[in-house]
């Protein structure tokens, strides 16, 4: 699984109708809306790994990092039990991922990239005409512009990119018309 938001049942169930077994939760970054279910996936899956990039390892555990003690709703999420990091190969299913560090949203983001599927899993790095926030303590947009142009614009055109929040599109259209990172 990649990610843990709020209410993660629906799909917890819907992973258990299927039959699956998780063995894996990789955030992508540790802010509380990619954090918050974590407990509860965990809860249901206690011999998932925890993954995460090293620079975020922290987050996890301070509400204060992570953001959700400015929401009034402190959280925290299961300690990591395995660190990733740039250039990492993760084997998922049948498939494998190569992690790129994407930091500027927040230090630690990553991205997963899966070259024979054609799919890269942005978290907040990139979104469907937009990028994510660099106003939070960590950010940098100078930083997330370098990642965009140097790691994401590089990759095929034709690469399906799923975002953190909103609907998918791919490296082209970004690179073609994202207005806030041009190529």
């Amino acid at each position: 699984m990649i990610d843990a938001s709020f209410g993660p049942a629906p799909m917890l169930g819907a992973m258990k109708a299927e039959g699956m077994n998780l063995t894996r939760l990789i955030f992508t970054h540790a802010h509380i809306d990619h954090i918050a279910g974590a407990h509860q996936v965990i809860r249901e899956w206690p011999r998932a790994s925890v993954e995460i990039h090293a620079m975020e390892e922290k987050w996890l555990l301070d509400p204060e990092l992570n953001l959700s003690a400015f929401t009034g709703n402190p959280v925290t999420a299961p300690a990591a039990t395995k660190l990733i990091q740039e250039g990492n190969v993760l084997q998922l299913g049948a498939t494998s991922w190569r992690v790129l560090h994407t930091p500027g949203h927040s230090p630690g983001s990553i991205t997963l990239y899966c070259e024979a599927a054609g799919v890269a899993i942005v978290g907040d790095a990139l979104f469907n005409g937009s990028i994510g926030r660099t106003d939070f303590p960590g950010c940098s947009f100078a930083m997330l512009e370098k990642s965009i142009q140097d790691k994401l614009y590089t990759l095929p055109p034709q690469t399906l990119v799923l975002c953190g929040h909103g609907p998918e599109t791919t490296i082209g259209d970004e690179r073609e018309s994202n207005p806030f990172v041009r190529p």
